[in-house]
């Protein structure tokens, strides 16, 4: 199993250095994966969040967020080997050939090191202020995975659907991957169902093993009714924000993957055992979520990052 952090891309503390800094150290430490994700704005009238639940305001520090691919852009330019990976990008504000195209080019400038996690959206003022309608976006997610694809395969690129046309064109520059890894966004079983169709693998939250395990279940159960291999495909568990990662162990009460640095590899295990190719700790995208720090304590946090990953070679989650 691979162990990849969320960088600070979001909340007023963040800030071009922190996010070099962190990405740089989460290289040198052994992390597999940076990530980013998007949020196109913050309402000021309250909403149904993605967890469901009340209408609520969206969290305060999503009103600041970086631009996730230009943020990788940066970072491919200041590392060698990480993944860089997006969990995720609304696909549905996005027009097919120009994401397919921006993808592509990082895959280039970074020697192939790009994993493209998609999601529907859930946030209906992201779609009205991208004049896309919310009616259907299953479907046309569904659709845009298909003519993103199309624009990196072979030219001429066409593309004939419901939601999008490509017409016969010349598209590039094309992937250094044979195949830009797509992730899709799921948890609700009728998600799970599509990703275990159409794309390279999934990116569910999960708040107890127990959850990711029926994910995961469902997931390999679709992919074998579709005729796929789930040994093919991957599940790369986001750590729901904010789980809290201690210098101290927590006792009663303790979230799933969160606490000290050793309780965290020791719910590394479950979750690899539950069929995780990845865990991937989102702490990262406000900072300071480490008990007891402030946002400024980069460093103390990172140190906490390091404790994570050697606490995990020593119980031999991680591949080698």
């Amino acid at each position: 199993m691979e162990l990849g952090i969320a960088l600070p891309t979001a909340g007023p503390q963040t800030s071009p250095e922190t996010i070099v800094e962190v990405a740089r150290e989460a290289e040198r430490l052994g992390y597999a994966a940076l990530w980013t994700f998007e949020r196109l704005l913050r309402p000021l009238e309250e909403v149904v969040l993605w967890s469901g639940g009340a209408p609520q305001r969206v969290p305060e520090f999503y009103a600041s967020t970086y631009e996730p691919l230009a943020t990788l852009d940066y970072v491919a330019a200041v590392t060698e080997r990480i993944k860089l990976g997006t969990a995720v990008l609304v696909a549905p504000l996005h027009v097919p050939v120009v994401l397919a195209r921006r993808l592509a080019t990082l895959d280039r400038l970074s020697g192939g090191r790009v994993v493209a996690g998609l999601g529907q959206g859930w946030q209906h003022q992201e779609f009205e202020t991208a004049n896309v309608p919310v009616a259907r976006k299953g479907a046309r997610t569904e659709e845009f995975i298909t003519a993103m694809r199309a624009a990196w395969g072979p030219d001429p690129v066409r593309h004939e659907g419901e939601f999008y046309r490509i017409a016969p064109s010349e598209v590039n520059p094309k992937p250094v991957q044979a195949r830009i890894p797509v992730l899709l966004a799921a948890n609700a079983p009728a998600a799970v169902e599509r990703a275990a169709r159409i794309a390279d693998g999934i990116v569910p939250i999960a708040s107890s093993a127990a959850e990711l395990r029926n994910v995961v279940s469902t997931f390999h159960a679709a992919a074998r009714e579709a005729g796929r291999d789930p040994r093919d495909l991957a599940v790369v568990d986001q750590v729901p924000w904010p789980t809290p990662l201690t210098r101290e162990p927590i006792g009663a009460g303790r979230p799933f993957l969160g606490g000290s640095p050793r309780q965290v590899a020791e719910d590394l295990v479950t979750a690899r055992e539950s069929g995780a190719t990845q865990v991937y700790l989102a702490g990262g995208q406000g900072l300071g979520l480490a008990e007891g720090l402030q946002a400024a304590d980069v460093g103390r946090w990172l140190e906490l990052l390091g404790e994570v990953i050697e606490a995990a070679g020593r119980l031999g989650v991680l591949e080698p």
